[in-house]
């Protein structure tokens, strides 16, 4: 191990989601999930961290944790609990948690979606249904009018990859509606919305004299790479890359609509991005050997890599590769909007920050315009469908009594982040 440096400009902070950490709302479509008996360790998100409550002692922790900006989201189904009615005191809630971010001196990076959908809008198909569009629109047009004047950074989706094919592929999340075709006509109406949402933002901020927004969506990148080589793996994990990331990457970026998702510029060609969110954990290893009714072979975890409490592999290198193809390609700004690891014992979690901050810094000294970077996540939360036994937090959070206390990785990330890198002090204190 050795020392590194990271830019002054450079940006350190921690990523949460809304659903994940706030509690209290029965109004979206992952309370129904819980309440159906879908996760698996049977917890709930009704309380999760209870930091909608905890705004302040949360932000507090932040600074002490010397966090220069901070990725949180909205709940939309706080914000317009019916359709066409906007709460004035949940937006109210949020510019008063964004306002505390700013006093503290951190910035924030405002997610608008992050998988979770008012009821309304789930029971209406959610995302697969066409009218989502010009709804997320509106949504984004009110948040923005109201909170517009203390962010300048925005998300607009987090890994609609993800959502998509956790939802209509594998069929774990909800609406668990298995359906190839519904997949593709997500994908093409979650990159319609992102374009009209990019240039709603844009609008709504330039009318009131702010030319500083910076837009772009939480990509979920990974790697597929061949198991053994041969010419049909390559061509399945090409096909792999291109179904599950490339189709909305493009598509978000550009403009553009690759097959089969019908081509063309629905609005136009353009530029649709400000910078580039990369949300990394690993890779998949693509097996195309013996029989299999699926012509894409498996996807698999490399047998002798070291493994996360969720059996992911740590591949630290995968967030080198994944950044420098996407630099090549667009040469604009990247932040890494999510990267972190399940670690309940915090055993692996300090190398871990160490590994991927280390390929962060090389990424820098050959030329990629690496902004910031978001550890996943702030603290312990609801982590989806694995509920609340996968721990990703820099901070662990005791779910009977709600205490919050900051692990060994977390004092690290601290001074990473108070010194923009990585002493031989620190080497000898946390990874000796």
């Amino acid at each position: 191990m050795e020392p590194f440096a990271l830019p002054e400009s450079f940006l350190l902070g921690t990523a949460t989601a809304s659903l994940q950490i706030e509690g209290g709302d029965r109004n979206n479509s992952w309370y129904r999930w819980v309440q159906t008996g879908h996760v698996k360790d049977g917890t709930s998100c009704i309380v999760a961290d209870d930091h909608w409550n905890r705004v302040t002692e949360d932000i507090a922790l932040m600074k002490q944790l010397h966090q220069q900006t901070y990725r949180m989201s909205l709940e939309w189904s706080r914000i317009e609990p019916t359709r066409g009615h906007f709460d004035k005191d949940a937006i109210g809630h949020y510019r008063l948690e964004i306002q505390q971010l700013v006093d503290a001196g951190i910035r924030p990076l405002v997610t608008l979606h992050h998988f979770s959908n008012p009821l309304w809008l789930e029971d209406a198909g959610a995302w697969v249904n066409p009218d989502v569009i010009d709804l997320f629109e509106r949504y984004t047009a009110y948040v923005v009018e109201n909170l517009g004047d203390l962010v300048s950074d925005w998300c607009t989706i987090n890994e609609p990859n993800a959502y998509l094919a956790a939802g209509y592929v594998m069929g774990g999340w909800p609406p668990s509606n298995i359906s190839i075709t519904k997949y593709f006509r997500g994908a093409r109406n979650m990159i319609v919305a992102h374009i009209k949402s990019y240039r709603k933002i844009h609008q709504v901020r330039a009318s009131n004299g702010y030319n500083d927004t910076m837009v772009g969506v939480a990509n979920h990148l990974r790697l597929f790479d061949p198991k053994h080589g041969n010419g049909r793996e390559r061509w399945a994990a090409g096909m792999y890359e291109r179904l599950f990331q490339e189709l909305f990457v493009t598509g978000m970026c550009e403009g553009r609509l690759l097959s089969p998702l019908g081509g063309g510029y629905p609005l136009g060609e353009g530029r649709y991005f400000d910078f580039l969110g990369v949300n990394y954990y690993t890779r998949d290893i693509v097996d195309c050997s013996g029989k299999s009714t699926n012509p894409l072979g498996r996807l698999e975890v490399r047998e002798d890599s070291q493994k996360n409490d969720l059996g992911w592999e740590l591949y630290p290198e995968g967030l080198y590769r994944v950044c420098k193809k996407y630099w090549d390609r667009y040469h604009t700004p990247i932040f890494i909007t999510e990267n972190g690891t399940a670690d309940a014992k915090d055993a692996f979690r300090t190398r871990y920050i160490y590994d991927h901050l280390l390929q962060v810094s090389r990424l820098i000294e050959d030329g990629v315009d690496v902004q910031r970077y978001y550890h996943w996540s702030l603290m312990d939360n609801f982590e989806w469908i694995e509920g609340l036994s996968a721990k990703f937090g820099i901070v662990a959070v005791d779910y009977a009594t709600l205490e919050r206390t900051v692990r060994t990785s977390g004092w690290f990330y601290a001074d990473v982040a108070k010194h923009r890198g990585v002493t031989e002090k620190m080497i000898q204190q946390y990874l000796a």
